[in-house]
């Protein structure tokens, strides 16, 4: 049976900008790629238009753009052109072609624009730099997107539920919420994401991989989130406060679990017996008053408890032994 497991735009923006070092020219290539057939005519007739007059003026190609006029039509997808050359451009998406070459690292494009850009990651060339913090980006897309942070432009609107977006790809992948589409599944476990850096993430379950170690304490995470929030730890940074009491939390969650003290909330009920609790781990524990369950052994005697913190009172007054695990 498939799990599927959804994720908040919150995690997803927060991915994007962490990785986009790292996967600026495949999103990049995928973005024109997608957008080629959209607004192909509209870019590149453009360039022909400016290069028919400047270099051979030829009003022929000017006039088919005016007169919406196109004689060539893709056989496989219907979209049609003014001009063969972008025809033939437009074919390599179908075919796959990728006949522009990188000469330092062998990655192709179907493309000669691509491939200059591509030469930037090699270069380093930014030559797009935000006034406002000073982030570089290699397109000029790229940073007019990023600008969106700053402004707060949601120009994409989700039409079912009314959600907006600063990129069109967050609401693509929103809408997968209204789809159920999840089509990156976990070969080992079976559960399904609607991105596939969700199941990147995840496969760190399974590999046991944990890439981001604290510079302080030496402790290792599986997601870059995971060590930010175990930094504030180190800085004593508390960030979400309650507006009631004023106590700081380090991470949202435990804020959201902390008003339930104040709203009386208890949405965890016991099947049962009826009893509620404001926090689901506290009603996993007492549904073992009724299963009997005992996961956690002393190791010293056998006695057994349904409780770790129970154990670790029995292994200190018991056994004078200090409880090594967290």
């Amino acid at each position: 049976m498939a799990f599927i497991k959804e994720e908040s735009e919150d995690v997803r923006i927060e991915e994007t900008f962490r990785v986009k070092h790292e996967d600026t020219e495949e999103h990049t290539e995928l973005m024109l790629l997608k957008g080629e057939c959209k607004v192909l005519n509209e870019i590149v007739e453009e360039e022909q238009y400016e290069k028919s007059f400047s270099e051979h003026g030829n009003l022929k190609i000017d006039m088919k753009i005016h007169s919406g006029k196109k004689r060539f039509t893709c056989q496989q997808c219907g979209i049609s052109f003014t001009q063969k050359g972008i025809l033939s451009r437009h074919k390599r998406i179908h075919s796959g072609e990728k006949p522009f070459t990188c000469q330092q690292c062998g990655k192709s494009f179907n493309r000669k624009e691509n491939l200059n850009l591509h030469k930037r990651v090699h270069t380093r060339e930014n030559p797009f730099t935000c006034q406002q913090c000073g982030i570089g980006y290699t397109q000029k897309g790229n940073l007019n997107r990023h600008m969106r942070m700053h402004t707060g432009v949601k120009p994409y609107t989700c039409q079912q539920c009314g959600k907006s977006f600063s990129q069109h790809g967050n609401l693509k992948v929103h809408m997968r919420t209204h789809t159920g589409e999840n089509p990156f599944t976990c070969q080992q476990c079976g559960i399904s994401f609607t991105q596939k850096v969700g199941l990147k993430r995840h496969m760190r379950i399974h590999t046991g991989e944990k890439p981001y170690t604290c510079q302080q304490c030496g402790k290792s995470f599986s997601e870059h989130g995971s060590l930010r929030v175990h930094m504030r730890i180190h800085t004593g940074e508390s960030p979400f406060t309650c507006q009631q009491c004023g106590k700081g939390f380090n991470q949202k969650v435990s804020l959201n679990r902390h008003m339930k003290i104040h709203t009386g909330e208890k949405p965890y009920m016991c099947h049962q017996c009826g009893e509620s609790f404001d926090q689901k781990g506290d009603l996993s524990y007492h549904v073992r008053v009724h299963t009997g369950e005992n996961p956690f052994t002393c190791q010293q005697c056998g006695k057994t408890f349904t409780l770790k913190g129970n154990l670790n009172r029995h292994m200190r007054n018991l056994h004078c032994i200090e409880s090594t695990q967290s």
